[in-house]
């Protein structure tokens, strides 16, 4: 149990470090790779996640897999909860990794990048806000994230790690436009709170309202219906 919660936690920090990591790159002044776009970092997240599932083994790293996997039965119900809580400060943790890594080019990109620029580095956030269509965006893209995850588990078991780092690219480029792809609350609070946390000048509001609601809540919902559906539908 202590070895799969910190697994679960170890998991979610390299999953931000690249993906908090690629943003930075991305988004602030006098990085390497500044302007590189969108294809540049939905790369960079599938290739990340496909390196976590290769250290750390199936690991949910996402407490809708979590939800998901224990209404299946795949792991207790008392892991849940503590699964949840490793994957969240992993995602803290990882967003302040990142910072330190980058504080250089967060200084210099001081009143030369938008600020809420520099929030979505941390988090997710739809251009267009509609609340009630980015929960359904999120709720449907975690449904077919995590839908798909467990299928490739079942059908194609060896290629699991190379197989969601594909889906990871495949989802983000086909539906991550709306919302950002979370599908995962982890990925999301967690780094929104290290932006709230962290000494970040000129910060904006941080939306607090869209984030515990969307990428807080809606996952879950997709989760409940990947279960049925693999269950119902795949056999698992």
């Amino acid at each position: 149990m202590i070895h799969n919660i910190m697994s679960e936690f170890l998991g979610t920090a390299l999953m931000i470090v690249f993906g908090v990591g690629v943003h930075c790159d991305e988004v602030l002044n006098k990085t390497k790779y500044r302007g590189s776009g969108h294809l540049f970092a939905i790369t960079t997240w599938g290739f990340g996640i496909t390196i976590v599932l290769m250290v750390f083994g199936g690991v949910c790293i996402n407490p809708a897999m979590a939800f998901a996997q224990a209404i299946l039965g795949m792991i207790p119900w008392n892991c849940f909860i503590p699964y949840c809580v490793a994957e969240f400060l992993g995602g803290l943790c990882g967003a302040c990794i990142v910072y330190v890594m980058y504080a250089d080019h967060f200084k210099a990109s001081e009143n030369v990048v938008d600020s809420v620029a520099i929030r979505n580095i941390f988090s997710t956030n739809p251009n267009i806000r509609n609340l009630s269509r980015n929960f359904f965006v999120e709720a449907f893209d975690t449904f077919v994230f995590l839908s798909s995850v467990l299928g490739i588990a079942k059908y194609s078991e060896k290629m699991l790690p190379i197989g969601v780092g594909i889906l990871v690219w495949a989802v983000g480029m086909g539906l991550g436009g709306p919302t950002g792809f979370a599908m995962n609350p982890a990925r999301d609070l967690g780094p929104r709170l290290a932006y709230t946390l962290l000494p970040i000048k000129n910060k904006t509001d941080n939306d607090w309202r869209y984030g515990l609601l969307v990428p807080g809540i809606a996952p879950f919902v997709g989760a409940v219906c990947a279960a049925l559906f693999v269950r119902g539908f795949l056999g698992i």
